[in-house]
């Protein structure tokens, strides 16, 4: 049964000119190490909103910072706030600031550009070299009580849509740059491998481009269920069943128009190429643990296989919102577990050793709205 969508959050009673220094966040300190701790509010700049966190979804990126201390070449070297899926409430704004108002509900988008290089300017700002991008060392994210954000990357959450699954449009807006980038058309076929939340919400992604036939693979019969009920046509477990093989079989030999793989198992990715028909398009979402993964290039060569790599997204997040608020009966299914900001280390801990029962896990840094 869907929850209840807008529900009410009560906004601090901050003036603009008395505005804090100081906010309360969940800090990792090193591996294994989580504490809440008053941290310092940057000064509002003009074009800047000072918002309440309500609402901060749980990544597999939180996750390998938290137990590993790294992702390739970024390294936690000193205290670092984890979480970028987020939604809030609009608290204060600078004067600059022209769209937004005190208590304007808001996604952010928790990667800030700088404008400025060839890569913002061409519109590809998810490969700005100087990106600041929440829960990134060095940058600290928002698993915050309060925020300073500048006012270009918050966007208003429909009405009728939740904390919560705003929360959900970050992960979205993956699947959604993968779906563009490759292409997928009305009638075409899509291979998913790896049926975590990108790779669930890759689903939706395709469908709203048209693809007509949609297969997911994992090994988790909770991701494999939820895939069905996302609307997969046919769901793959890679324990019982070969993904080639398979789709092999669905496609009279031929294969799949596009892959998207999810799932960053390295096995899985270059079994996913595999998978393809003759110029047949894969993008690589998933990021595997090891520094390099083989590919069959004669077999890339011989299909003219086209591959794209993908990193984060650019201009997605109000198609995403939009998307998300047609089907957010469907995005409901993700949700599964609920903390406040003072269970962060047990909210980590069950997006890491609970795979089999948990999809998103979701952190609430002030009052908690929903529990289990």
């Amino acid at each position: 049964m869907m929850m209840e969508q807008k529900t009410e959050v009560a906004l601090p009673d901050i003036q603009k000119d008395n505005l804090p220094k100081t906010t309360r966040s969940a800090v990792l300190n090193k591996v294994f190490d989580i504490s809440l701790e008053q941290t310092p509010l940057p000064a509002m700049k003009p074009t800047d909103v000072l918002v309440k966190i309500v609402a901060v979804g749980i990544c597999g990126s939180d996750v390998h910072y938290y137990d590993t201390g790294h992702i390739g070449d970024f390294v936690v070297k000193k205290p670092l706030i984890l979480g970028h899926e987020s939604s809030g409430i609009v608290v204060a704004t600078g004067d600059d600031v022209q769209n937004l108002k005190r208590g304007d509900r808001v996604a952010i988008e928790p990667g800030v550009p700088c404008g400025h290089c060839s890569y913002c300017r061409s519109g590809r700002y998810n490969l700005c070299p100087n990106m600041q991008f929440m829960a990134t060392p060095p940058v600290n994210g928002d698993l915050s009580e309060l925020i300073v954000y500048p006012q270009d990357f918050l966007f208003p959450i429909p009405d009728d849509m939740s904390y919560e699954i705003a929360t959900l449009n970050e992960p979205f807006s993956v699947s959604i740059h993968a779906a563009q980038l490759l292409g997928i058309k009305p009638g075409s076929s899509v291979f998913i491998s790896g049926g975590g939340p990108v790779g669930l919400l890759a689903i939706l992604a395709a469908r709203t481009f048209g693809a007509h036939q949609i297969i997911v693979s994992d090994t988790q019969d909770l991701r494999l269920q939820t895939a069905k009920k996302m609307g997969a046509d046919r769901v793959i477990n890679a324990l019982k069943e070969d993904p080639r093989k398979v789709i092999a079989e669905m496609t009279n030999g031929e294969g799949v128009d596009f892959v998207l793989e999810a799932s960053g198992n390295p096995k899985a990715e270059q079994a996913a190429l595999r998978t393809l028909k003759r110029g047949g398009k894969l993008a690589y979402i998933g990021v595997p643990t090891t520094d390099a993964v083989p590919l069959d290039i004669p077999f890339m060569t011989d299909h003219e296989t086209q591959v794209f790599g993908i990193f984060r997204y650019a201009n997605t997040y109000p198609l995403g919102l939009e998307i998300l608020e047609k089907h957010m009966g469907l995005a409901e299914n993700l949700l599964t577990d609920f903390y406040p900001l003072s269970q962060t280390k047990d909210a980590l801990e069950k997006t890491r050793t609970d795979k089999g029962e948990s999809l998103k896990v979701v952190i609430y840094p002030n009052e908690q709205l929903r529990h289990n």
